[in-house]
């Protein structure tokens, strides 16, 4: 029989982190699709940001992460970009706007090192679609929560991967805000990115993600976020004991 081909554009197979004798996350799997919108939800300290980072390659894990069907190796997944938490982001550093996003472009620089005409068109471009059109020679440091979030995913997007893991992207994000941020991350998954967000917010999972990963040390559940949020998984996911230390 001939094998089929594999059609995950991300696969995690019993990806743990441990941090000492902290275990943050236990063997956990799964698979995303090209284009999927999946919102992944759980309790603080159940693990979110420790899976996204082992994911995205910048922390040591066990298990195997796979994309696009070849096993990756440690900081080697350009077909992945990590949006941090505000609160992992250091304001104190002098960094325009501009030159935040244009991080996002260095993987298409070479050994030339200095950006194009192009990678500054791309970097204005990815701004607008973030609403922040005016901001390119403002400090970091003086923007509000909300727009550092946008610049943190225009800066994402600039680096054109396939697989964008956002966590608690929408976190301070006004309602105007996270309304034309959710259209943008339907655009996205339409064009064939896939997009995982953590986020609290239970409601705009319902109503705006086809699915839903809920997390306690562990992948818990996996499906319809009117089934995996629905009272008694919920409370099973919130009312589990976490492990004191890492989000």
């Amino acid at each position: 029989m001939t094998p089929q081909p594999e059609t995950s554009v991300l696969k995690a197979v019993d990806v743990a982190v441990s941090y000492g004798d902290v275990h943050a996350l236990t063997a956990s799997s799964f698979s995303v699709e090209a284009g999927e919108l999946i919102a992944v939800v759980g309790p603080n300290g159940a693990g979110k940001s420790t899976l996204f980072k082992a994911l995205a390659g910048f922390i040591d894990h066990e298990g195997d992460v796979v994309v696009h069907g070849e096993q990756c190796h440690h900081l080697e997944r350009q077909a992945i970009a990590y949006i941090p938490q505000q609160t992992d982001v250091d304001l104190r550093f002098p960094i325009t706007v501009a030159e935040v996003v244009m991080a996002g472009r260095r993987r298409f620089h070479g050994s030339r090192m200095k950006p194009t005409r192009s990678d500054h068109d791309r970097v204005t471009d990815c701004l607008a679609q973030v609403d922040l059109a005016d901001m390119e020679t403002r400090s970091l440091s003086t923007l509000s929560g909300g727009q550092v979030q946008r610049v943190l995913l225009a800066r994402a997007l600039a680096q054109e991967a396939d697989v964008l893991l956002l966590d608690e992207a929408l976190s301070g994000v006004d309602v105007r805000h996270t309304g034309e941020l959710i259209s943008l991350f339907a655009q996205l998954c339409a064009r064939g990115t896939s997009v995982l967000v953590s986020t609290h917010d239970l409601s705009l999972v319902r109503s705006h993600f086809a699915r839903c990963l809920t997390i306690n040390t562990r992948i818990i559940g996996d499906g319809l976020p009117a089934v995996e949020l629905d009272g008694s998984r919920l409370e099973a996911v919130f009312s589990r004991t976490t492990t004191p230390g890492r989000a």
